[in-house]
């Protein structure tokens, strides 16, 4: 693997952390002996797309809550993260603000009552916008994977929706799926 190169498992990022432990990805980049950060560039209430709005079963022109980060490998840009909540569980809740949150957004959602049971993901292929190339650091003609991770609760609730934008070329995606 280079040292621009990334092997990203979901897993790490969809269960609670116990009191006192960092963020998912704080902990998994130094367990590689590698830095990872993050920079929360928005938060708050918007008009998500519509195509968010049906993942998290919102009425068209429903506003919900969403937190846009910018996420760092070393320094480097590797990924850009739109994470989305309903209006009923982020509102007023540290989820809809740009502090961090001790332990990530799944934990704080665990102690809201809202515990992840299910998760569905779907990823793609793309070429990035202007804006995706310039913040992600690419070149011109390399295209980006985008993954949308629905993370429903005991209930079948959708409680969060991620978009994440990566440029192709410094991701490698690995899944481990337990059969029977």
């Amino acid at each position: 693997m280079s040292s621009s190169e990334w092997i990203s498992s979901s897993v790490p990022y969809l269960a609670p952390r116990t009191d006192g432990r960092r963020d998912a990805w704080s902990d998994v980049t130094a367990a590689q002996g590698r830095r990872g950060t993050q920079r929360i560039v928005h938060a708050g209430e918007v008009v998500p797309p519509f195509e968010v709005g049906e993942l998290l079963c919102s009425p068209a022109g429903e506003e919900v809550v969403v937190r846009r980060r910018v996420i760092y490998l070393d320094d480097l840009p590797v990924e850009l993260t739109d994470t989305y909540y309903p209006l009923d569980i982020a509102r007023g809740t540290p989820l809809a603000g740009k502090a961090k949150i001790p332990g990530g957004a799944v934990t704080l959602l665990a102690r809201l009552g809202h515990a992840g049971e299910r998760v569905r993901e779907e990823v793609r292929a793309r070429m990035p916008d202007a804006g995706e190339r310039e913040t992600l650091a690419m070149g011109d003609g390399e295209p980006v994977l985008c993954l949308t991770r629905v993370t429903l609760d005991g209930d079948g609730r959708p409680v969060q929706v991620d978009v994440m934008t990566m440029p192709a070329q410094r991701q490698r995606l690995q899944y481990e799926l337990k059969i029977g």
